[in-house]
C-alpha cells in the first residue's frame, strides 16, 4: 500500500470523529524533506480555527505512526478550494444555493444556482435575461461540476 494510503487509514479515523472528511492525501519531494498535505472538507466551509485543531491532530498522529519511520516531512492542511469537482453526494449538498457551472457528458455547458439536491439528481436554476429557467441534471450525465466564484452575492453578507 501506498504510503499517502496508509497516512489516510490512519487519520481518517480521527479526522471524522473530529467532524470533518478527508478528501486527499498527497505526498510531494518524497525522500529528503517530504511536504505531507491533508485536504480536508466539513459539511461547511471550515475556518482556520478547524483547519488548526484538523492540523494538530493529524501532526500528533503522524508523529507517532511507525509508518513515517525517520522521514523528515513538512504538514500542510488545507480546505479544498472552491474550483474542485463536485464528485460526492456531500459536496453538492453542502453547496445548495451556490452558482454551479456543470459539464455534461454530451457537451453542453450549463450554469445556473443549485437549488435542490437528490442522489441521483440535481437542480439547477439559470436566470436569463429576468426569467428563470430550471434545469433537473440527472448526475450520471454530468461530466464535470463545479462551484463558480461569486464576489458579489446578492441577499448574503
Amino acid at each position: 500500500m501506498a504510503l499517502n494510503d496508509l497516512i489516510a487509514e490512519l487519520i481518517t479515523p480521527a479526522i471524522l470523529n473530529a467532524g470533518f472528511f478527508l478528501e486527499e492525501v498527497q505526498i510531494s519531494n518524497p525522500g529528503s524533506q517530504s511536504v505531507v498535505i491533508c485536504v480536508i472538507d466539513g459539511s461547511k466551509p471550515l475556518n482556520l480555527d478547524e483547519v488548526a485543531t484538523v492540523s494538530r491532530i493529524i501532526s500528533t498522529l503522524l508523529d507517532e505512526a511507525p509508518l513515517m519511520g525517520a522521514m523528515s516531512f513538512t504538514l500542510e492542511v488545507s480546505s479544498p478550494g472552491v474550483d474542485r469537482p463536485l464528485t460526492l453526494p456531500r459536496h453538492w449538498k453542502k453547496n445548495i444555493t451556490r452558482l454551479i457551472r456543470a459539464t455534461m457528458l454530451n457537451g453542453d455547458v450549463l450554469t445556473g444556482r443549485l437549488t435542490e439536491f437528490n442522489e441521483k439528481s440535481a437542480t439547477l436554476v439559470e436566470n436569463i435575461k429576468g426569467r428563470e429557467q430550471r434545469h433537473t441534471l440527472v448526475l450520471a450525465d454530468i461530466k464535470r461540476a463545479a462551484v463558480e466564484i461569486e464576489f458579489n452575492r446578492k441577499g448574503e453578507l
